[in-house]
C-alpha cells in the first residue's frame, strides 16, 4: 500500500526513447544498413519540414502508416515496403525502465503509456511490449486524433486514470512534451539515460516503497 503522505498515485510513461532504447540509435542503424549517411533518415523524420509534417500526420491518425512509408521513401529515394518496420528493426526494451515501471505498479501505483503513435498497422511497434497487460491505461495519439504536446491528450490520459495532474508523474525524453504535463500539475521526469530516469523516479517515489534498483533491475 502507498502511505497516506505519498502524493503520487500514477506514473505516465512515454514509449519511444523511454521504455525503449534511444530512437536516434534505431534511426542511425537503419540508415547505415541501407547505405545512407548515418543521420539521413533521422534528419528526414525529425528536422526536414516535409518529413516532420508526415510524422505529425501519422501521429494524429490523419494518414496511415502505409502512406507514411511511401511519403518518407519518396523523400529519401528508398523502398517504401514496410519502411516503419525496417526502420525500427533495432528497437528494443530499455530493461531498467521497463522493470522500474513494473515495480512501481506492483507497489500499488497505476501506470500509463502516453505515446505519439508510430502507427499500429501493418507494423505494430508496440506489440512486443504487451502494454495492455502491463499498464492500466494506454493512450496512442492516432486513436484520439490529437498528439503531444497538445494539452488535450494529457488531460485525456488523466481522465482515463481518474486522477488529477497533481497525483501523477510524467516521463518523456522530449523536454517540450513535459511542459503541458507541468501545466496540468504533474511532476515530470526528463528521461535521459535509463539510470538517471530510474534515479529521478526513485527520488520522487522514495516514500512509497523501498527500491533496490542497483540489485533489482538488470
Amino acid at each position: 500500500m502507498i502511505p497516506n503522505e505519498q502524493p503520487f498515485e500514477a506514473v505516465i510513461f512515454d514509449f519511444g526513447g523511454v521504455l525503449t532504447n534511444p530512437m536516434d540509435d534505431t534511426a542511425v542503424a537503419f540508415a547505415q544498413e541501407i547505405g545512407l549517411p548515418a543521420f539521413a533518415y533521422r534528419d528526414t523524420v525529425a528536422f526536414d519540414p516535409a518529413g516532420r509534417a508526415l510524422y505529425a500526420q501519422l501521429e494524429r491518425g490523419d494518414i496511415s502508416q502505409t502512406a507514411w512509408n511511401q511519403g518518407i521513401a519518396d523523400i529519401l529515394g528508398i523502398d517504401a515496403d514496410n519502411l516503419m518496420g525496417r526502420a525500427l528493426a533495432t528497437l528494443a526494451p530499455e530493461k531498467l525502465v521497463v522493470n522500474a515501471a513494473q515495480s512501481i505498479r506492483a507497489a500499488g501505483l497505476k501506470t500509463a503509456i502516453l505515446s505519439n503513435s508510430m502507427g499500429l498497422e501493418p507494423f505494430n511497434p508496440y506489440a512486443p511490449w504487451d502494454l495492455e497487460a502491463n499498464h492500466d491505461v494506454i493512450v496512442f495519439s492516432e486513436q484520439h486524433r490529437i498528439r503531444k504536446p497538445d494539452t488535450a491528450i494529457y488531460q485525456l490520459t488523466l481522465d482515463q486514470l481518474g486522477l488529477p495532474g497533481s497525483a501523477c508523474i510524467f516521463v518523456d525524453d522530449n523536454p517540450s512534451n513535459l511542459i503541458p504535463a507541468q501545466n496540468l500539475g504533474m511532476a515530470t521526469v526528463h528521461a535521459t539515460t535509463p539510470e538517471e530516469t530510474v534515479a529521478k523516479l526513485q527520488q520522487l517515489l522514495v516514500s512509497a516503497y523501498k527500491w533496490t534498483c542497483a540489485t533489482s533491475y538488470g
